[in-house]
């Protein structure tokens, strides 16, 4: 019997997968354990993730790692929260730079600890070269925010005589956002059964396909990835045009 990984079709890959992980407070609950515990064991799901992307060769996996709002969350858990990502990122470096994978961070880095950005330009510039994959971390990330920010600095230029208004085209918008240079996302996943976006990558997912999964993220596994890209894989992008026109 044919694995799910097996039935995938390695002509008909998405380019780009993003996952907003989503569940990890809940799960903990559930064990009768504080939402920290949950974050902590949320760190194998990320490597299942990763090492799925990897495995079939998918270009681009971004993970929705800290929103802009997930600030407002009580003091002890947004630090919790800051030396988790610090230490997973220590201790995967090498497994990181081993698969060949490159480093991207999108959000307002300026709002991270020094110690936590500073490590993040570490893996950028050491992982610049590495042509694997690319793991794209949303960290202190909001997409209204980012938006916002493209918009701030097209109007600037514009009025510095820099830009003609006319000449503003989507790609020039795009290229103004966090994510220059990174494709549109094919497939987005959340999981915990939420069925909402959350502010992420509200740009960047226009022609997304979407998948909600009644699972906590830290029981995400491997399978879970491979099952939502077979599925994706069965549907029917249109881009706006007939089924009819397709053929």
């Amino acid at each position: 019997m044919q694995s799910i990984k097996e039935k995938i079709n390695p002509e008909q890959l998405p380019k780009h997968v993003a996952i907003i992980m989503d569940g990890n407070g809940r799960w903990a609950k559930c064990r009768g354990e504080e939402r920290t515990f949950g974050h902590k064991h949320a760190i194998q799901a990320v490597r299942n993730a990763v090492n799925a992307c990897n495995e079939i060769y998918i270009p681009y996996l971004t993970l929705y790692t800290f929103s802009s709002e997930n600030w407002k969350r009580p003091a002890d858990e947004g630090s919790t929260l800051m030396t988790l990502i610090s230490e997973t990122m220590l201790s995967e470096e090498e497994e990181i730079f081993t698969k060949g994978l490159r480093i991207h961070v999108i959000g307002n880095m300026e709002k991270l600890p020094e110690m936590v950005r500073d490590q993040m330009l570490h893996l950028i510039e050491i992982t610049k070269n590495n042509k694997r994959g690319n793991l794209v971390l949303a960290l202190s990330y909001g997409s209204q925010e980012e938006i916002l920010n493209a918009v701030k600095k097209i109007s600037s230029e514009v009025k510095e005589g820099e830009l003609n208004v006319d000449d503003i085209t989507e790609e020039v918008f795009e290229n103004h956002l966090y994510t220059k240079g990174i494709p549109p996302v094919d497939l987005l996943i959340r999981t915990s059964g939420e069925v909402r976006i959350s502010n992420f990558l509200l740009w960047q997912i226009a022609y997304a396909e979407l998948q909600f999964l009644d699972i906590f993220w830290p029981d995400f596994e491997k399978e879970d990835f491979f099952q939502c890209i077979y599925n994706y894989q069965h549907k029917e992008r249109r881009f706006g045009k007939t089924s009819e026109q397709l053929r």
